[in-house]
């Protein structure tokens, strides 16, 4: 899966140049900027999925150098942290197998590395770059309270009149610096994923997956270890300062990935039930909506943590077959 040879140094290329281009289209300031640069992921994602290690290797290089050399350094270290590191990572977990044997499964199938582990290492890389990023450009309270302050000189320029009080304007701040990186860590996991779900099928599409196709409802769960990462990350979110920072962005980051365990687990117990569709609509658009139905999926997520390894036989399959450790 490391094969280097001309068609995976090409087609490493081909993704570094789109997943650049994506970036700097992104940084254009355009209103769907965040959509672009998750979707620099997507190039990243098919080169590794399809062509192995060494095609992703020179996707991200190559990405990397054209953000240095057009933009900046900084620029280059942005898109390569928060995404083509963490595109580039689970591609490569995604194609990692060892014969179901050594895990007492049936003697020629192979047992591809969890679902679950994935999803949990892309939370896990995900908070590790959005820290480095707050480190550089120096995020902490005073930032986010700055941020607040601009917002409502805006507010009174437009209205003279506008004079909020001063207590909810600080329960506000208070509120506003743990939810910004919550909100941005869980965001981007999402959407990380939703890249790698495109990837996935694209490649499947094409005849190019070295990964069978997996059955997702019944193996997308968090690690059973991440519930102590998201309690941590719950304690830490009270200890206020940079702690508390850190802690929303970990129960960002982490509450994502329970999140989208949740969902899964909503599809496997609606499987083959007459109103299943109806159902699917009404809890998707009522968190689309309320956002408060969420809790229910997160607590979903949070209660289902079975690890499922998917197993195919040493030949490629359309399907693979799951089994629980």
């Amino acid at each position: 899966m490391t094969t280097l040879n001309a068609t995976s140094l090409l087609t490493g290329a081909l993704a570094g140049v789109t997943a650049a281009l994506l970036s700097l289209g992104a940084n254009t300031q355009s209103l769907f900027a965040i959509v672009l640069y998750a979707a620099s992921a997507l190039p990243i994602l098919i080169a590794g999925l399809g062509w192995g290690n060494a095609a992703t290797i020179v996707s991200v290089v190559v990405a990397s150098l054209i953000g240095a050399v057009i933009v900046s350094p900084w620029f280059a270290l942005l898109i390569a942290v928060i995404t083509l590191i963490p595109a580039a990572w689970i591609s490569h977990l995604a194609n990692l197998a060892r014969p179901a044997s050594e895990l007492g499964g049936p003697e020629g199938a192979l047992a591809w590395y969890p679902l679950s582990d994935i999803l949990t290492h892309l939370a896990i890389l995900v908070t590790i770059g959005m820290i480095i990023i707050g480190v550089i450009i120096g995020y902490d309270t005073t930032m986010s309270d700055t941020m607040i302050d601009m917002v409502l000189q805006a507010f009174k320029a437009r209205d003279p009149l506008y004079n909020p009080d001063p207590a909810s304007v600080a329960q506000f701040k208070a509120l506003f610096t743990i939810g910004l990186p919550l909100a941005q860590g869980a965001v981007w996991v999402l959407m990380l994923f939703a890249a790698y779900y495109i990837a996935t099928r694209i490649v499947q599409t094409s005849g190019k997956n070295l990964r069978p196709r997996e059955d997702m409802p019944s193996t997308l769960r968090m690690h059973r270890l991440s519930i102590f990462a998201f309690l941590g990350g719950l304690l830490l979110a009270f200890m206020g300062g940079l702690p508390a920072i850190v802690g929303a962005l970990v129960c960002g980051t982490f509450g994502a990935g329970f999140l989208l365990a949740g969902f899964a687990v909503f599809h496997f117990r609606t499987r083959g039930k007459a109103w299943r569709l109806p159902v699917l609509w009404l809890g998707y658009m009522s968190v689309l909506i309320f956002t408060i139905p969420a809790f229910f999926f997160l607590l979903s997520g949070l209660m289902d943590t079975r690890r499922a390894i998917a197993l195919s036989s040493t030949g490629k399959t359309p399907e693979t077959e799951t089994k629980d450790l």
